[in-house]
């Protein structure tokens, strides 16, 4: 088994919103990190005083985003594509250790796969 913690169709879809507001806050983070005008300013500061604002931007964004990823890790739930919205959440199926996985978009998570499967083989969960 890859994950110590797996979870039931129920308690996965209990955590979606959860989950769907930390991709969300990865992207705005994200989003600081790449602010092309924080860096310009950042470059620009001298080294000694920190960057000011511009250095403040980016070093929320990263701790935004470090946060956020600390967090899924914890609840060992797999972050597959940030852009995508595409996560996957460790489950049992008849034994063997698979993903639920959910796409952001979907209304609610339909899919399964194997560990080593990944998103192309996605089958619905009514599918044995």
């Amino acid at each position: 088994m890859i994950h110590g913690r797996h979870y039931t169709l129920e308690e996965a879809s209990e955590l979606l919103p959860r989950v769907a507001a930390l991709i969300e806050r990865m992207r705005v983070a994200r989003n600081r990190l790449a602010d092309r005008e924080a860096r310009e300013a950042l470059s620009e500061a001298g080294p000694t005083n920190g960057g000011g604002s511009p250095g403040r931007t980016v070093s929320q964004g990263f701790l935004e985003l470090r946060e956020s990823m600390m967090e899924l890790r914890e609840l060992e739930v797999v972050l597959r594509d940030l852009e995508r919205g595409l996560l996957d959440f460790p489950s049992l199926r008849d034994g063997h250790e698979v993903y639920l996985c959910w796409l952001e978009g979907e209304d609610a998570i339909g899919f399964w796969h194997e560990p080593d499967a990944g998103f192309g083989g996605r089958r619905p969960l009514d599918d044995g």
